[in-house]
């Protein structure tokens, strides 16, 4: 999957455990668990407006996008292969 959860990277920093942010932006310990392990298809903005808040982050500190060659792109949309300049 081209998007990456690294959830569990921002607790460490913090400190906190996953049952104390679950508790704290109001969500199971379970589907905080399926967030950290990238296995769900998304999730609400109302959602990671509170994890940001409570982990005093930026959303880009805990997605991150990996091309499927496995790099990192940086630089947005100004990267376009023939099939896409159509």
């Amino acid at each position: 999957m081209p998007i990456i959860v690294r959830l569990d990277m921002m607790l460490a920093r913090r400190k906190i455990r996953s049952n104390e942010l679950a508790a704290m932006i109001g969500i199971t310990e379970a589907n905080l668990s399926l967030l950290k392990s990238g296995k769900v298809k998304g999730f609400r903005f109302s959602t990671l407006e509170a994890i940001c808040h409570h982990l005093c982050c930026q959303p880009g500190d805990i997605l991150e996008y990996e091309s499927d060659s496995g790099e990192t792109e940086l630089g947005g949309s100004d990267k376009t292969t023939p099939t896409e300049a159509v």
